[in-house]
């Protein structure tokens, strides 16, 4: 009220962006909703019995696409929880999106939590999706009006609704670096959603909000490139030089399936020489 100049009896509906607004805003993020779709389809698929319109904003609120049953789409359409309809906390006061993308948190507000009277029948389970770049993408919602929607039962919603939204986070972030190996950098049992992008050099050239965080990187932004070694922790006595030189002769033999004949040809040295290079390097003659 203070902030937004609020009034929580307004009656108006959310406002709605016009086609062409709404036709903009999902073209700049087309790559993201292309890959976000198999994941909101999915989700919907576990809770559209429940009567629930599973809803994919941009970092603003503006609600982007969604997916319901057909015979809740008046209702839903009446309710504004519609594409083009605008969710942030500024418009809205408290609410699931508008609050999720304020807080960057998984949040769940529930019937009278809700700041606006008129929106006080709803249960909203939301969690927000962070960009490759470390920044707010998008937040995603699974709202529902029935009455009989209890709290236990919006706890298992907004658990699906979280492992959904890291899904996406994860698709979009490989998709980001289509040339990269995507590495886990966390711990056997630790948070799948810590990857790091790494090149053909070994160097992490990108990593997700949750490896920035873990890992001390760069909060937002292009990070600055490293070796992948480095970051995960894996240390051992050999020179920079060294390990390139151990990594190209493993790859020579295993392409060649042990053969160091075939491997010194494909690196263009003599036989003789591999066999030194190998025996420095503390490779046997045998790789699997």
């Amino acid at each position: 009220m203070m902030k937004h100049g609020l009034d929580p009896g307004d009656r108006h509906r959310p406002e709605r962006l016009s086609l062409s607004e709404l036709t903009a805003r999902r073209e700049a993020m087309e790559r993201f909703l292309h890959v976000a779709s198999p994941q909101l389809d999915q989700l919907y698929n576990l809770v559209c019995l429940s009567g629930c319109n599973v809803l994919l904003t941009d970092a603003e609120g503006v609600v982007l696409d969604q997916r319901m049953n057909d015979a809740d789409a008046a209702q839903f359409r009446d309710w504004g929880l519609w594409q083009g309809a605008d969710w942030s906390e500024a418009v809205q006061g408290t609410n699931g999106i508008g609050t999720c993308l304020v807080e960057g948190r998984q949040v769940t507000i529930h019937r009278d939590e809700h700041f606006h009277t008129r929106n006080i029948g709803m249960s909203c389970m939301d969690a927000p999706i962070w960009g490759p770049d470390g920044k707010l993408l998008a937040a995603l919602d699974v709202s529902s009006a029935r009455a009989d929607q209890t709290e236990r039962y919006n706890r298992l919603i907004s658990a699906q609704v979280a492992q959904t939204a890291r899904a996406i986070e994860a698709v979009f972030f490989r998709a980001s670096f289509p040339e990269a190996r995507i590495v886990v950098a966390s711990d056997e049992g630790g948070d799948a959603s810590m990857l790091l992008a790494v090149d053909k050099d070994d160097l992490a050239i990108g990593a997700t909000r949750a490896a920035r965080r873990a890992l001390g990187l760069e909060r937002e932004g292009a990070i600055r490139p490293r070796p992948a070694a480095d970051l995960l922790g894996r240390n051992d006595d050999m020179s920079g030089f060294d390990k390139a030189e151990r990594a190209a002769v493993t790859r020579a033999l295993a392409r060649a399936d042990g053969n160091v004949s075939a491997a010194a040809r494909a690196l263009g040295i003599g036989r003789a020489t591999m066999y030194r290079r190998m025996a420095r390097l503390g490779l046997g003659e045998k790789q699997s």
